[in-house]
Parts: structure tokens; C-alpha cells; sequence
């Protein structure tokens, strides 16, 4: 699954990237258009086919399922891995702390006990602040993954869509109500055919066997249980 993040970017970069792509296209071929959510910046210009078809594609799956996709966004889940084992280190002190003080508490002097809340407070602040910033990088780094691939995949679709007879083409990568599109059916996904014409362009090959697309943010779980007040 993708972060939330990488959704709401969604809205933005497929609108832009592909309506320049469609108004730029050559004039000896009809210009297609990739719609995007409403959300998009209604003072840009989508320039739409001559053709009578409407067709869909998710612009998520298409540049996570992509052999390139599936490729960088792997390497970015092996690149975080360090930081998220150090995140998971972090968060199992915090939590053994936490239990040692609910378990222990009631038979810590007022000096202890108040010098193991302190500590808690002060270690979770730090973890809270390293998260923050791990999932920050992260999502940065997905960002320029998916920005990267779908500049390289836009003209794949709008030549896709010219060639075939598209009018127009939405995307589908967020569900109602987040995106205008309350129903869509298969026939006219042009996901797949878009995916399999980009990894022919591109050359990367296809992923190992059960290899699968992870862009991966550090997410580790903060400790529930917050510390209870020191003694007065």
C-alpha cells in the first residue's frame, strides 16, 4: 500500500504531467487527456481526443506495478530498513520503560519514580521527533520515485490513448468519494496495456518471483499508554 501521501500527491501530479503531456503532443495527432480528481487546479487547460472512447487507468497501480515501479520502490524499502530497525529499537525501550512503571510504580520512592516518568517523557519526545522525520524522508523519496517514472509514462498513455480512439482518459486511482468517479467497469482499463508498453520502453526488467511493489515509510507503533503523573 501506498501512504496517504503518495494518494494526495496523486491529484496533482497526474493533472499536471499528463495535461502538459496532451497539449504538447503532436498536431498531426489528436490530443488526449488524462482527467484528474476535482481537487486539481481548475486554471489548467485539459486538451481532449477526437475519439468517441472513454477509457480508465490507475496512474498508482500503473507506476507502482511497473517493472522500474516495482525496482525503486523495493531499493527505497531495503535503503529504509536500517532507520526503521533503529525506530522499532526505540519504541521497544520506550515501551519497557513504560511497563516497568506501570508495574513498579506504586514501589518506587517519590525521587525514583519521578526520575523514570522524566525519562519516559524525555525518550518519547526524541522517538516522536525521529518519526517524524523517517516518515518525512520517506515519503520525500517516494515522491521523487513517482514523479520521476510518471514524467516517462505520460506520453506512453497519451500516445496509447491517441492510438486506440480514447476521447478521454480518468483516473481511478483514489475511490468515490475522493475522486468525481462514482462507477467505472473493466473494459475500458487501460492500465495493464499502458504498464506492458512502458516496461517494453523502459528495458528494466521484471522483478524475481514474488517480488512485490513496497514503498515503504517507517511507521512503527508509538506506545499507547502514556506515563502517569509523578507522586506529589
Amino acid at each position: 500500500m501506498t501512504s496517504k501521501f503518495l494518494r494526495s500527491f496523486l491529484t496533482i501530479a497526474v493533472f499536471s504531467m499528463i495535461s502538459a503531456w496532451a497539449q504538447t503532443s503532436s498536431a498531426a495527432a489528436p490530443a488526449a487527456a488524462v482527467s484528474a480528481p476535482s481537487a486539481a487546479s481548475p486554471s489548467a487547460t485539459i486538451t481532449t481526443g477526437t475519439g468517441s472512447r472513454i477509457g480508465t487507468i490507475n496512474i498508482e497501480q500503473a507506476v507502482i506495478g511497473s517493472n522500474e515501479g516495482q525496482r525503486d520502490f523495493e531499493a527505497l524499502r531495503k535503503k529504509l530498513e536500517p532507520k526503521q530497525n533503529e525506530l522499532k529499537g526505540q519504541n521497544d525501550e520506550l515501551e519497557s520503560l513504560q511497563k516497568q512503571l506501570q508495574t513498579q510504580g506504586d514501589k518506587l520512592n517519590e525521587e525514583a519514580r519521578a526520575s523514570l516518568v522524566k525519562q519516559i517523557e524525555t525518550k518519547k519526545k526524541s522517538f516522536d521527533r525521529s518519526v517524524q522525520d523517517a516518515q518525512e524522508d520517506a515519503q520525500n523519496q517516494q515522491k521523487e520515485i513517482f514523479q520521476r517514472i510518471l514524467q516517462k509514462m505520460a506520453p506512453v498513455i497519451i500516445k496509447h490513448a491517441q492510438e486506440s480512439g480514447y476521447a478521454m482518459i480518468v483516473d481511478t486511482s483514489n475511490p468515490w468519494p475522493q475522486s468525481p468517479i462514482l462507477w467505472y467497469g473493466d473494459n475500458g482499463d487501460i492500465t495493464k496495456a499502458v504498464v506492458d508498453l512502458y516496461n517494453t520502453q523502459s528495458g528494466v526488467p521484471a522483478p524475481a518471483a514474488g517480488a512485490m511493489p513496497k514503498p515503504a515509510a517507517p511507521k512503527p507503533a508509538a506506545p499507547k499508554s502514556s506515563a502517569p503523573p509523578a507522586k506529589q
